[in-house]
């Protein structure tokens, strides 16, 4: 699976968030992460929530397209920090 964006979308994100899609990208190897749809009404998106270091503290919230839907190929839209409540239903599973 391989992530694309835009790069004017990931400098806005980097500015107003402090979270590069680089690091957004990792959350995609947490085997914990939880993935549902988002409710858009343009295409169809997803968001998942999980760790990009699995020994480091942090929950990331990243809105995406499907990559499985896209012939292996997904773009992230935007990513941030986990809100308290995202952060637990994370963490309860």
């Amino acid at each position: 699976m391989t992530w694309t964006w835009d790069l004017e979308k990931a400098q806005a994100n980097l500015v107003k968030h402090k979270i590069s899609f680089e690091l957004a990208e990792r959350v995609f190897g947490d085997p914990w992460a939880i993935t549902l749809p988002d409710s858009h009404p343009d295409e169809e998106r997803w968001w998942t929530i999980g760790r990009p270091y699995a020994d480091l503290p942090g929950v990331l919230f990243v809105v995406h397209t499907d990559a499985a839907s896209d012939g292996g190929t997904g773009r992230i839209i935007s990513a941030r920090r986990a809100t308290p409540a995202e952060r637990k239903a994370y963490e309860e599973g």
